[in-house]
């Protein structure tokens, strides 16, 4: 087999040629449109259950919401491992999966389960939820706001109304989480002793104010010629609309809301705070969403973040971007990768040429170096792995392999020619070439498959460290395995084309004589 793919590059070397030629550009295509990140998902999948219980105790969460929702969820297939935490209002609960399984069926099976065991839960209680699906590294930038101007009420709305919205609409954002500040609401501080002296409970101004607070249909008039329909006016918005509130009648007069309690903005109770720079603020955190590309969702960020510059500077808020940028961390690590590739592959041209001491030979041999990475790129996009720090730390480490197979091919070719053009009756160029590859094409292609058989050990890594260190063993096997095609076709096409009908030196090269 391998005689006859040698036979079929050197016979037809202009085909080889012009499919080595379209490789190179579809590997290009691929290395500019695939998905970066700054580590592979190295977790495995899980979701997450989150249900809000107000009112109750860290205990009671645990008892009435959490112990139910765990029993619902335990049967489902391919459950690896849950684990829970119950807090005051709050049960969190994240589910892990076995690796290898599907996350949107493993999402469908959780999903029936919750839609099982939600008319069980409490009154009160709001419905269990999956948050939004993301990758293991789901933190992708957090952007922070301070204010001179403005209140820490006022700057929270504007981050929840204006700035999160317009943040949620970029593609690949999968969640935005808001810390700190104060969140504004209508607070009833109601008196208990005039509730005494109207005879009203806490629970009928509670409904009070849902019911002036809430949006209900009017309905429509039928008529003999048409139906009007009844629209009712937007509920109250402003604390002096609510204290007007009618209440219940007493001794022929109204009791407002304003009667009873003291209606007023004010913050809710605070759960956290967040800090810039030593100033209060409000900290905005951003969650890709499941196979995103960091670096587009960064880019479709600060392309929100700029259309809502001006009106932000104008009401005196000022936006702190760099605290927490993902991007950054993978613009970095590639930037040392293409170094790194890009000074190895110097330093391969230069010992080639030293060893070699010819131009046409290295550079038939330095052809391996693009082709190979670039095959490698393109079957770690057709596996839905992304260009992260560790398949690109494998091609780095491939790079000194890749040319081997080449430059062992194109060195015999080069010894054989130079002794076919001094011998006393010259052989046809096509077979010296063809016997040339053939001599070395038995150990070169045993001395690859022994290299990659060093790597498999990584691929059988189980856990995290399997999954981390995975994708760098297949970006490696992978390039080294397209070394190999490319020496078994490329090469000895090139070297046919080359240095068949040039005049080789009969000599050694120096350092080699030397």
């Amino acid at each position: 087999m391998l005689n006859a793919i040698v036979r079929f590059s050197l016979r037809f070397r202009g085909i080889v040629i012009a499919l080595a030629c379209a490789l190179l550009g579809y590997g290009i295509f691929s290395l500019l449109s695939s998905s970066y990140d700054a580590f592979p998902d190295f977790a495995p999948p899980e979701v997450s259950v989150q249900t809000e219980a107000p009112g109750l105790s860290p205990e009671q969460v645990e008892v009435l919401v959490t112990q139910p929702i765990e029993n619902s969820i335990n049967g489902a297939t391919g459950i690896g491992s849950l684990r829970s935490r119950s807090i005051q209002g709050l049960s969190d609960i994240t589910v892990v999966f076995r690796s290898g399984t599907d996350i949107y069926r493993d999402r469908q099976l959780v999903a029936e389960r919750l839609s099982a065991v939600a008319n069980e839960l409490p009154t009160g209680v709001q419905p269990p939820l999956m948050t939004p699906l993301t990758s293991s590294t789901a933190w992708v930038m957090e952007v922070d706001f301070t204010s001179d101007k403005l209140s820490l009420m006022d700057l929270r709305t504007i981050a929840d109304w204006t700035i999160k919205p317009h943040i949620l609409a970029v593609p690949g954002v999968a969640g935005v989480e808001v810390n700190g500040g104060d969140v504004r609401q209508l607070q009833f501080q109601f008196d208990p002793q005039k509730l005494m002296q109207y005879g009203v409970s806490v629970e009928d101004v509670i409904a009070a104010a849902r019911q002036s607070t809430g949006v209900r249909g009017g309905g429509f008039i039928e008529t003999a010629n048409q139906r009007i329909v009844l629209q009712t006016e937007a509920p109250s918005a402003t604390p002096a609309q609510l204290a007007g509130t009618v209440l219940v009648h007493h001794n022929g007069a109204n009791v407002t809301l304003g009667d009873v309690a003291r209606v007023q903005e004010a913050p809710a109770p605070r759960i956290g705070a967040a800090s810039v720079a030593g100033k209060r603020g409000v900290s905005m955190i951003v969650d890709a969403a499941y196979g995103a590309n960091t670096l587009d969702v960064t880019q479709g960020i600060d392309k929100a973040l700029d259309e809502l510059q001006a009106g932000l500077e104008a009401q005196g808020i000022a936006t702190h971007r760099d605290v927490l940028r993902a991007a950054d961390f993978i613009t970095v690590a590639l930037h040392n990768v293409r170094d790194s590739l890009l000074i190895g592959g110097i330093l391969v041209v230069v010992v080639l040429f030293l060893f070699l001491f010819n131009l046409r030979t290295a550079a038939i041999s330095c052809t391996a170096i693009p082709l190979s990475l670039l095959a490698a790129v393109i079957a770690l996009n057709k596996m839905g792995l992304s260009l992260n720090t560790m398949t690109l730390g494998g091609l780095s480490i491939a790079i000194g392999e890749v040319v081997d197979d080449a430059v062992i091919d194109v060195e015999n070719i080069y010894r054989r020619l130079r002794e076919n053009r001094s011998a006393p009756n010259p052989g046809s160029l096509f077979q010296v070439v063809f016997d040339a590859s053939i001599e070395v094409r038995s150990a070169v292609v045993y001395a690859t498959f022994a290299v990659i058989l060093v790597f498999f050990p990584v691929l059988n890594m189980s856990g995290l460290a399997g999954n981390l260190f995975g994708p760098l063993g297949v970006a490696y096997i992978w390039a080294i395995l397209a070394s190999l095609i490319v020496a078994l076709t490329v090469t000895p096409a090139l070297s046919l084309i080359l240095l068949g009908g040039r005049d080789l030196p009969p000599q050694e090269p120096p350092l080699v004589i030397g």
